[in-house]
């Protein structure tokens, strides 16, 4: 059954035995991202007794719970009066300067890219390493990434031909997205580079390195820097609270 005030932007579905579905709309929007996170952060913040994991999405947030601690019409009641408390001020997020290196062996489509959009590999590198992303999701593989903010100048519809194997550390274009890749994995989105940071690692205290809301950065590298970078295992990206 969905839950719904009459003037509310937002719904509570359920969508199994232990999760309810909180949707806010149907579009790619920053604005709608940042009720998403900003919901999450008010449940951990409260603590909700009984529920075991949060999952932003673009648009919605599923909220997993045991059953065996609370009821399913209990939590909804309480996502409603978080949903009706209005945030006292946005909260910081962090903003990641992730190195990468475009283009060559490590950007096999840089060049290609560039050619479809009328432009110099150069230019495609300094156009993406000018903005600031936005980590809309974290899904498909462990860790992956999906950034929003990209310049309308590089949009570029998916592959037609998607490859079996990316290296993991691939940055990507697809569509209106960028993305910072995890794991080796296939990929219908055009290669410009690859990053030596390691977004996911299940060994560590925190797997993932990016959580929903944060920001990106990125830092033209050259390959011996890479290379240099990408065997320290132990290697961290710099980050800032904004």
């Amino acid at each position: 059954m969905e839950h719904r005030p009459a003037s509310a932007e937002w719904r509570i579905l359920p969508i199994a035995d232990q999760a309810v579905f909180v949707d806010f709309g149907e579009i790619i929007d920053e604005a709608i991202n940042n009720r998403v996170t900003s919901l999450a952060a008010r449940v951990r913040q409260a603590a909700l007794a009984g529920v075991t994991s949060l999952v932003p999405t673009y648009r919605a947030l599923t909220v997993c719970y045991d059953s065996t601690r609370v009821r399913q019409a209990a939590l909804v009641r309480q996502l409603e009066a978080l949903l009706m408390t209005h945030d006292v001020a946005a909260p910081k997020v962090r903003c990641w300067t992730i190195p990468v290196s475009y283009g060559g062996e490590q950007g096999i489509d840089l060049i290609a890219l560039a050619a479809l959009h009328a432009i110099s590999p150069q230019r495609v590198i300094d156009i993406h390493s000018a903005a600031t992303y936005r980590v809309y999701m974290i899904g498909f593989m462990p860790g992956f990434a999906y950034l929003g903010g990209l310049d309308p100048r590089l949009h570029t519809s998916r592959r037609e031909s998607p490859r079996l194997k990316t290296p993991s550390g691939s940055i990507s274009i697809g569509g209106m997205q960028t993305a910072v890749g995890s794991v080796e994995a296939p990929s219908g989105w055009h290669l410009i580079g690859r990053t030596p940071v390691r977004s996911f690692m299940p060994e560590r205290e925190e797997p993932f390195l990016f959580s929903a809301g944060d920001r990106v950065r990125f830092q033209p590298i050259d390959g011996g820097t890479f290379i240099r970078l990408h065997g320290q295992s132990d290697y961290l990206p710099e980050w800032t609270w904004q």
